[in-house]
């Protein structure tokens, strides 16, 4: 005979899964600490910066 099984317990289970799935695809997306963007902001200023610093007005 086979197991009953609730289905409730069964979709839960699925969605509660389904969202671990879905955070850690976010994690791995947005999950970047506020120093390491500040970071890249900065590292991005100082690029623009020494490339304007080095044009050559006429």
């Amino acid at each position: 005979m086979a197991e009953i099984v609730n289905l409730n317990k069964v979709r839960k289970a699925k969605a509660r899964a389904d969202a671990k799935r879905n955070a850690e695809a976010n994690r791995i997306i947005h999950g970047r600490a506020k120093e390491e963007k500040a970071a890249d902001r900065r590292q991005a200023d100082k690029a623009a910066r020494d490339l304007d610093g080095k044009k050559v007005e006429e």
